[in-house]
């Protein structure tokens, strides 16, 4: 579980997203940010009972920094009023298939999968669904999955004709279309502060692994 203290600095964060408040409250964040790396290792030790090579990871190789790349942004604000965590095993520095948990106010998810692979690992992901859509169609449709994943695969962004080498009437085309393969699981406020957080955020990745092994199969 978090502190109710984290969850209130993000909320303070999000109204008051300037260098001078949060200088003044460095102490509150650093509290904040040791609770949530204490809760990402305990994920992550949680996770590596069914992904054994999770485990060698530390929240430090998973945890994304709070300062914000403003460079090509309309939104200045220099700090993001969230906590993420990429977990996979080459760490937040790669973007291979992994588990991700995300820790905002009101926005809070445990998600996973391949967000926007680039176009050499996309291709073989879409190929590897042509070539086994029944294998992919079995993950997609298990009880547990559907259960955690309400929603069941998202494209987020998604073309409007079939790749090339693909044609509409592909019994794959709605995933064939898609530029990445995300499933995901909100949590609220109250999901965060309970003493059960770990053990469910741990049970919604390992619902989306078949998933995941599948795609790292595929981009191999």
């Amino acid at each position: 579980m978090l502190q109710t203290s984290t969850i209130k600095f993000l909320k303070e964060l999000k109204k008051n997203n300037n260098k001078a408040w949060f200088d003044a409250n460095r102490k509150i964040y650093e509290a904040a940010r040791a609770d949530y790396i204490s809760l990402v290792d305990s994920v992550i030790n949680a996770t590596a009972k069914f992904d054994e090579p999770i485990g060698r990871l530390q929240a430090k190789d998973c945890i994304f920094r709070i300062n914000r790349d403003v460079r090509f942004s309309k939104d200045k604000s220099p700090y993001k009023a969230n906590m993420g965590a990429f977990i996979t095993p080459g760490g937040k520095k790669v973007n291979t298939p992994g588990y991700y948990f995300h820790c905002e106010p009101g926005q809070s998810f445990a998600a996973g999968g391949s967000y926007m692979p680039d176009t050499a690992d996309l291709a073989k992901i879409r190929q590897e669904i042509d070539y086994n859509l029944d294998e992919w169609n079995s993950i997609l449709k298990n009880k547990t999955f559907k259960k955690y994943f309400t929603k069941g695969v998202e494209g987020i962004d998604v073309l409007s004709r079939p790749p090339k080498g693909y044609s509409e009437d592909n019994p794959a085309i709605v995933y064939l279309k898609m530029k990445s393969y995300i499933v995901s699981r909100p949590l609220n406020d109250t999901d965060l502060l309970d003493k059960h957080l770990v053990k469910e955020i741990s049970k919604t990745f390992a619902a989306m692994k078949p998933m995941i092994d599948f795609l790292n199969h595929a981009m191999q």
